[in-house]
């Protein structure tokens, strides 16, 4: 079974977190002999976890990889590819012939295009989203 893995910034929020309500808790319910729980549980968490975490990155056990543009890849081609497979599956259980698949079909593939050449002007014109608004109205 493997470890769970977090974003960096949000396991060093949870570090501070747990660490700020254990210090806490320990200081309202431990008994005397075992108050030095109290700021060993304080440094653990803030001057020796958190500082752990920020310096060795996605080398720290609990924190996942960083990889935006594999994340962003995998995204948009899901996102691409959905429509076309949820069509696929609705020819392929019969809910239409196929007449209506490739009418869709082409419709969607045709989108697509319409997508990619506005994205082509956006890129050539700086990215004004603005300007590819009013375009379109």
């Amino acid at each position: 079974m493997s470890l769970p893995t977090f974003e960096k910034k949000r396991l060093i929020g949870l570090i501070a977190v747990l660490s700020f309500g254990l210090t806490s808790l320990f200081a309202v319910i431990v008994p005397g002999p075992l108050e030095a729980l109290i700021p060993a549980t304080f440094i653990a968490g803030f001057f020796l976890l958190i500082p752990l975490v920020a310096v060795l990155g996605e080398d720290f056990p609990l924190v996942a990889a960083d990889d935006p543009d594999a994340d962003a890849s995998t995204e948009s081609a899901t996102t691409a590819e959905r429509p076309v497979a949820e069509l696929r599956e609705r020819y392929a259980s019969g809910e239409i012939d196929e007449s209506e698949f490739e009418r869709r079909l082409d419709r969607l593939l045709a989108t697509e295009d319409l997508d990619e050449r506005f994205d082509r002007i956006d890129a050539d014109r700086g990215g004004g989203s603005r300007e590819r608004d009013l375009e379109l109205e």
